[in-house]
């Protein structure tokens, strides 16, 4: 009895396993463009200050120039003074991967603890089939 379960507790170890190892792999092997939508919130017009100190320092021209960068802007949401938009896009996960293994996420981070800012995040990978054509008729073109 004792090897039966002991066979079924490695076999469910395999698969869970398996699956965990599958579904990571799924995540960080996207060959498509992804963009990620970063809301950075910080007390006293902080997240303003961080934005102002990126573009003066030349890190978010830096970030702008590198390989496989598509689009690095901030924008300032209507609805919130204590919240700034970045929207940060790349034409794979390899390159965001690049970017993230870079000295400068050492500088970004620097800045984002000097103005104690809070992140959140959201991450979206490139639709390859495009906008239905369904869609058309709300798109002025």
């Amino acid at each position: 009895m004792k090897k039966i379960y002991g066979a079924m507790i490695l076999l469910l170890t395999t698969v869970l396993f398996v699956s965990v190892s599958y579904a990571e792999e799924e995540v960080t092997t996207n060959d498509g463009a992804i963009t990620i939508n970063i809301y950075y919130s910080g007390k006293k017009g902080n997240a303003k200050k961080f934005v102002k100190e990126m573009e003066k320092s030349g890190t978010a021209d830096a970030v702008r120039k590198e390989k496989g960068n598509i689009r690095y802007e901030y924008f300032y949401p209507s609805n919130s003074k204590d919240t700034v938009l970045l929207i940060d896009s790349w034409e794979s996960q390899q390159a965001l991967d690049v970017h993230h293994a870079s000295p400068m996420m050492g500088k970004i981070a620097e800045l984002r603890n000097k103005y104690d800012l809070h992140m959140k995040v959201e991450r979206y990978v490139e639709d390859i089939n495009g906008i239905p054509k369904s869609d058309d008729k709300f798109i002025k073109k």
